[in-house]
């Protein structure tokens, strides 16, 4: 374990054109394979993948052309005075045709929304990745303080047990027993809190990725991330489903725009008609042609598409932005995260070694219990804000390298 440690802090520590196809696993996350099962499993990549599926039939339609032939048949009875009645009938074939580049136009839409739709895939995978990072370091967190609760507990019942002998003795108050046991009361419920809160993140994280195994491992030390936030940003933005979607939505807003202007030439019908009439004399063979008149409402559909070109850039300008902005809070966290979770763990190292100098003084009577207890709940507010520390700084690194797809392969899948 220690060896799978060291080697996942020493891969997340290299720079960031060294490991550009990815990271180890860290010990402290599920294996690539179980959490790729896991995240594919999620409904709203389930969701996601079929909208890649519609988008590829979508595609496949515009290619294909929504005009189909139309067949239409008439019959007749003409009745001619003096002659008699003459049976007649007529049939149709026609057809709508594109024109004016109209098919290519088509046929660009469907693959502009099919790359919208795979992009829209990736950007859910990675959206998940993310949610399981959350909840299995809010389990493993959760699990992590209900220990150090569980310690301090039997702290609480020794030193409960060492006063009620002292009190037998008569070297303690009935105030200090009185003082002992609201102290373990308060303990205990400290401890009931965080089974119950250990409890729920990890029903949580089973109800959410029903097929991943839980496997408690302790969280590992952070490590500084390398790279500056320009590197990391450019890494992150080449790398994300997001703004490709983005791109993706304006590409296909742009050519919708092109279709609407191309589309204010209408599209004429053609086709072929045949009819027998004069009692069976008259044989016709004819072809048909027709076009609409273009009209005000051509115009106005022309520039709607327009405005929705704008709509996207705009939309595609935005989604740069926050990347930028989650990039730069991601990396600020990254980094200084790290050093507050070292000045959590010396503050920690520093209050359990006072606890125990108290707990010995007590012991000797040399200090009262009040100061006693003071101190070990100051160890305990240590530890517990040195937990906290270390889950904070892991979960900034691993979504930072989830969101620049050096994590779990999920480019890969």
């Amino acid at each position: 374990m220690k060896h799978l440690i060291a080697v996942a802090s020493l891969a997340l520590t290299l720079p960031l054109h060294a490991f550009g196809a990815g990271v180890p696993t860290p010990a402290d996350l599920p294996r690539t394979e179980q959490a790729l099962v896991a995240i594919d499993q999620d409904p709203s990549v389930a969701q996601a993948r079929h909208g890649v599926q519609a988008a590829t039939h979508s595609a496949a339609m515009l290619e294909a052309s929504p005009n189909e032939w139309t067949a239409g048949a008439a019959a007749q009875r003409r009745r001619i005075d003096g002659v008699g009645n003459s049976n007649e009938w007529a049939a149709r074939l026609e057809r709508t045709i594109r024109i004016g580049g109209k098919a290519g136009l088509d046929r660009d839409l469907g693959q502009a929304g099919l790359r919208q739709s795979q992009a829209q895939l990736g950007a859910a995978r990675v959206e998940v990745a993310r949610s399981l990072v959350d909840l299995w370091l809010d389990w493993l967190t959760a699990r992590q303080t209900r220990a150090g609760l569980d310690e301090q507990g039997r702290f609480a019942l020794a030193n409960m047990n060492a006063v009620e002998k002292r009190r037998k003795a008569g070297d303690a108050s009935v105030l200090e027993l009185t003082v002992a046991r609201g102290d373990l009361a308060e303990v205990q419920r400290q401890v009931s809190a965080t089974a119950a809160a250990e409890a729920r993140a990890q029903a949580t994280l089973r109800i959410r990725f029903p097929s991943l195994p839980l496997a408690a491992i302790p969280l590992s030390d952070p490590t500084p991330i390398q790279g500056s936030e320009s590197q990391w940003r450019e890494q992150i933005a080449a790398a994300s489903d997001t703004l490709v979607a983005a791109k993706a939505a304006l590409r296909k807003a742009e050519l919708s725009a092109e279709r609407a202007r191309a589309d204010r030439m209408p599209d004429p019908t053609v086709g072929v008609y045949a009819a027998s009439e004069g009692f069976r004399t008259e044989q016709i063979v004819g072809l048909s042609f027709s076009i609409p008149l273009s009209g005000t409402y051509r115009d106005q559909s022309a520039r709607e598409a327009l405005q929705q070109v704008e709509i996207a850039r705009s939309a595609l300008e935005r989604q740069r932005r926050d990347l930028d902005v989650e990039v730069a809070v991601l990396v600020g966290e990254a980094t200084t995260s790290v050093d507050r979770w070292r000045l959590a763990e010396q503050s920690a190292t520093a209050a359990s070694e006072g606890a125990r100098l108290a707990q010995r003084a007590y012991t000797l009577g040399e200090t009262d219990l009040q100061a006693l207890l003071m101190v070990r709940r100051q160890s305990m507010d240590a530890v517990n804000a040195a937990v906290t520390a270390r889950a904070d700084a892991l979960r900034a690194r691993y979504k930072l390298l989830i969101d620049a797809r050096l994590l779990w392969n999920l480019d890969g899948n």
